[in-house]
């Protein structure tokens, strides 16, 4: 095992991990404490948090100003992609415009950044995502990894990586169902069948934002939102913003001239209001409002 440490001063504007692997945006970071996230939305803990991707084991806290890791490898390239470490988050919030709940929502989450998922796992954990509490989506990525993802063995304790898409496209539906997937089964087959075959190729992708989010929605089971989680927490079009149960009741509450009928005309009003980095202003209010609440 390799271990370093990254110093948070070092990072352009600030960090913080628990509200970045909190907040809604990744089921795929793991607390070594076994709590799922904590239900107070306390600012800057100090848990470990593990997760296996690109078939490499990593582990990070954040204490003592600075983000400790120990990997399989060199974490410091991975951390930064995955975290989003380079991203200026000053430069961010003086890009976005002036405004009272955002304002509220930088200053007590401060730190906070837009996760970079690998494509796949954020993908179905967002399909999952439906009516659905977020102790259960973590249920159901759990599961999925453990029946069907590659195992790892890290100082004598196994972990999971995610399955690919090849893994799943072969599973029964029955066999999801049996994992509690519920409907979502059917959805997650044959997105995964799709991808597998080459039927979409994330990086193929157009860069036009609205043309990228229409294009993800040929995958079953992908609507407009779920296609905007994926853009913003996987594939980096920070511009993105899904509208969500929470957003939309900011914008009954906080921006109602921003409702325009339909998904897309009020994604287009609310993208405006909330600047160039739009989904960086709605993850803050989003991660703000529901712990609040």
């Amino acid at each position: 095992m390799e271990r370093g440490a990254i110093p948070i001063e070092s990072i352009p504007g600030g960090f913080d991990l628990q509200s970045t692997l909190e907040s809604g945006q990744t089921y795929r970071w793991d607390r070594d404490d076994g709590h799922i996230y904590d239900r107070t939305g306390a600012y800057g803990g100090t848990a470990w948090y593990h997760t296996v991707v690109d078939d490499e084991f990593i582990r990070a806290r954040q204490v003592d100003a600075h983000l400790e890791w120990t990997a399989t490898t060199d974490a410091v390239p991975l951390l930064t992609r995955l975290l989003r470490l380079n991203d200026d988050l000053d430069a961010i919030v003086d890009a976005t415009p002036a405004d009272p709940l955002i304002d509220e929502a930088y200053e007590t989450y401060r730190g906070m950044r837009i996760v970079r998922d690998p494509f796949f796992p954020c993908l179905v954990s967002f399909i999952c995502s439906a009516q659905m509490r977020v102790e259960r989506i973590y249920e159901m990525q759990h599961t999925l990894a453990r029946e069907y993802g590659r195992e790892h063995t890290v100082d004598g304790r196994t972990y999971h990586a995610f399955p690919e898409p090849a893994d799943l496209a072969t599973v029964s539906e029955a066999a999801l169902r049996d994992l509690k997937l519920g409907y979502r089964a059917p959805y997650v087959k044959a997105s995964a069948a799709m991808l597998a075959d080459g039927e979409l190729v994330p990086e193929d992708l157009p860069n036009d934002y609205e043309a990228a989010r229409e294009a993800l929605t040929v995958l079953v089971g992908v609507g407009d939102k779920v296609a905007d989680c994926v853009l913003l927490f996987s594939l980096g079009y920070l511009e993105a913003v899904p509208l969500d149960t929470w957003i939309q009741t900011a914008i009954d509450e906080y921006y109602p001239d921003c409702d325009r009928g339909s998904y897309a005309e009020t994604s287009r009003a609310i993208r405006e209001r909330f600047g160039p980095y739009a989904g960086y202003a709605q993850t803050y209010v989003f991660h703000h409002l529901r712990h609040s609440f």
